[in-house]
């Protein structure tokens, strides 16, 4: 299948496929559009199973960026990276020669932090190009966007609850985390500040070890903790978590996490209005980690980033009343309005 085969293409600006045999990169990096700007979005590393797999990831995530670019009132176009290796192959020369691909690009694509790629890489990959962010600065916005993150996901979280149960306090509501790894553990916390209670699963033992230290939280398997009694599951680990097999038996009224790309198709999203259940569009309430590197490319403070970030809350209730006054999924309204301010503003 050839890459504009693709079921996720949707007429991508740009699929671009690098390698460097002296470090063993394989890299992808997809536009999907600069209509708001330069199209940014995080550098994910993954061992994927295959090329194929590979780009179907960065193509949807591309999109993705461009959604969550829009809603967020930020002047980004959405674009992806994906790294083809394993974090034992991950190296200062691997990431300098990410870099170095990105440079190439002539900053058509500025890269960040994602799944797998930390603070410390963004330095590295810094030293071979300039267009990159999601660095450390004092006084300002920038750094490590895990905790921004997790403060958008809390507030859609909040806006979800105001509207299903017309409640923000989230004493006593029960929060089931799939994945803390750095996202995940921060969201972990605010909602631990907040009141609720804490069920959680990681497949990193190590990652568990950590927040089974910090918090009070009920640890369960992963393949166990869609199945439990909860008012809010948060996926907070990779995508397609929402699928044929997990709908049917998830036990939660509400789905609010941070994961990217938690439907496996659109139409999963009309499986959970069936259901009864609402769901938070993922790059909606996931986007003050991008907030944050808007903001640090602006030179902003970081008091500003919190500002932007505190829209998220609106933004989720207007998407879930338009989509009970449509008849809709929230998945579908939300797109259309990505898509209207991408458009009005190619125009």
């Amino acid at each position: 299948m050839s890459v504009f085969e693709s079921p996720s293409f949707d007429d991508h600006e740009l699929v671009h496929f690098a390698s460097d045999a002296t470090t063993g990169l394989q890299t992808i990096i997809a536009v999907h559009s600069t209509a708001l700007g330069c199209a940014c979005g995080g550098c994910r590393l993954w061992p994927y199973r295959s090329s194929e797999e590979a780009l179907e990831d960065v193509l949807r995530l591309s999109r993705g960026m461009s959604y969550k670019n829009a809603l967020a009132g930020i002047s980004l176009g959405g674009g992806k990276a994906v790294i083809i290796a394993d974090a034992a192959m991950k190296t200062a020369e691997l990431m300098r020669a990410f870099g170095r691909v990105v440079e190439r690009l002539g900053g058509r694509y500025v890269t960040a932090e994602d799944v797998g790629v930390t603070v410390q890489d963004m330095q590295f990959v810094a030293e071979e190009t300039r267009f990159v962010h999601g660095l450390p600065h004092e006084n300002r916005a920038g750094g490590d966007p895990s905790p921004y993150t997790a403060q958008g996901v809390f507030l859609g979280m909040k806006a979800a609850l105001t509207h299903r149960f017309g409640r923000a306090d989230f004493r006593g509501i029960r929060v089931l985390v799939q994945g803390v790894g750095s996202v995940g553990f921060n969201l972990c916390k605010i909602l631990h500040a907040a009141g609720a209670e804490l069920i959680v699963a990681d497949v990193d033992g190590t990652r568990l070890e950590r927040v089974k230290a910090s918090l009070p939280v009920t640890i369960v398997g992963v393949a166990d903790l869609v199945t439990q009694e909860a008012d809010i599951y948060a996926p907070c680990a990779l995508g397609a978590v929402l699928n044929d097999e997990t709908i049917p038996v998830l036990k939660s009224g509400i789905v609010a996490g941070a994961a990217n790309n938690q439907l496996a198709r659109a139409e999963h999203g009309e499986m959970l209005r069936q259901r009864g259940i609402l769901y938070a569009p993922d790059y909606v309430i996931n986007s003050g980690g991008i907030i944050n590197v808007w903001s640090e490319m602006n030179c902003l403070t970081k008091e500003s980033v919190c500002e932007k970030i505190s829209r998220i809350y609106d933004t989720a209730l207007k998407i879930f009343k338009k989509a009970d006054e449509q008849g809709s999924t929230s998945n579908r309204v939300a797109d259309e309005m990505a898509l209207a301010l991408m458009q009005r503003k190619a125009t």
